[in-house]
């Protein structure tokens, strides 16, 4: 698309004005120069002449069409890692610059494990009714995705298990979280008490994916136990799970905070098994290497004092839904 760099041009990059990096970061990751004359409120031709002077600092072409796609070259997947270093450089540095000055408002990014989902929204609400000029920004992922977002600063917090990487993150729990395993309530054990697990080795078993911190539970547990459970069925997403349980395609250990509202209407049954609920903890984290601005450590602060609190009003509202 590109042709290579005008042989007159001063060919080093640091020449480059930051808007022009700003422009071939965006470029480079949508491959999609309409785009990103949309977001930084310019013409396409005026954004193909920020990349071209781009291509002119560092003498090489950093985009090429491949029929009638834009692709990245090899220069410009490598311009593309050091850019993403020196832009997330600079946030760092202003978030710095704003906690001094106590900066409060403003967005706050939370990443939330799939999980999450099921909790968060009904914390984030409570609090921005204390802080109605705070806007919130949710982003999910599983267990994996969420620590790894976290480290690299693409939230600002997140609700998780225990962080997976606690020298790049930092975790601090804040409410119990804990797991049961779930049938329909056709299946023949819906009902039975003092269950064990051997009991459960004819049952069909749904399963959440490699990565997941509600699968690496399960298999701990299954493995601690000795227990080798038929897994018929994965699936990313619990609400999949939840609706392949009540079509009785199988069994789930499942985290109880998802199946609330199923329980009280009965569309669920928990089995009585022996060594269940496994209870674990909701962490708050966020990246230990970058200083939290006021309004993040205000919501740090409010699911450390009162999530819990929340939960428990949410289990309880449950409760009273199924009478």
């Amino acid at each position: 698309m590109y042709g290579a760099a005008d042989e007159h041009s001063d060919m080093t990059i640091q020449h480059a004005t930051l808007r022009q990096i700003q422009i071939f970061a965006a470029a480079a990751r949508t491959l999609s120069f309409a785009r990103v004359a949309e977001r930084f409120g310019l013409t396409p031709g005026a954004v193909s002449f920020q990349i071209k002077q781009v291509e002119g600092h560092c003498g090489f072409p950093l985009f090429e069409r491949v029929g009638r796609r834009v692709v990245l070259t090899e220069a410009g997947h490598g311009l593309l890692e050091h850019a993403t270093a020196i832009l997330q450089a600079l946030d760092d540095a202003d978030r710095r610059m704003q906690a001094l000055r106590g900066v409060t408002g403003g967005k706050v990014t939370i990443g939330l494990v799939s999980t999450a989902k099921y909790i968060a929204p009904h914390m984030v609400s409570r609090f921005q009714a204390e802080r109605p000029g705070v806007s919130i920004h949710l982003q999910d992922g599983n267990r994996r995705e969420v620590n790894a977002a976290v480290a690299n600063g693409e939230v600002d917090l997140a609700i998780m298990g225990r962080p997976l990487d606690e020298e790049a993150v930092v975790g601090e729990a804040f409410a119990r979280h804990p797991s049961i395993i779930v049938c329909s309530p056709s299946h023949p054990l819906a009902g039975v008490p003092g269950l064990r697990l051997r009991d459960l080795g004819a049952s069909d078993f749904i399963a959440r994916e490699d990565g997941a911190g509600t699968r690496a539970l399960t298999d701990a547990f299954f493995r601690e136990k000795g227990f080798v459970p038929r897994v018929v069925m994965t699936s990313s997403s619990n609400e999949t799970i939840k609706q392949a349980v009540m079509a009785g395609i199988g069994i789930a250990l499942i985290s109880r905070h998802t199946v609330g509202l199923e329980l009280s209407l009965g569309l669920l049954k928990e089995l009585d098994v022996e060594g269940l609920p496994l209870m674990r903890s909701w962490y708050v984290a966020h990246r230990r290497s970058l200083p939290l601005l006021p309004v993040h450590a205000q919501l740090r602060s409010y699911l450390l004092d009162r999530g819990q609190s929340i939960i428990d009003t949410i289990d309880a509202g449950y409760r009273r839904f199924a009478r």
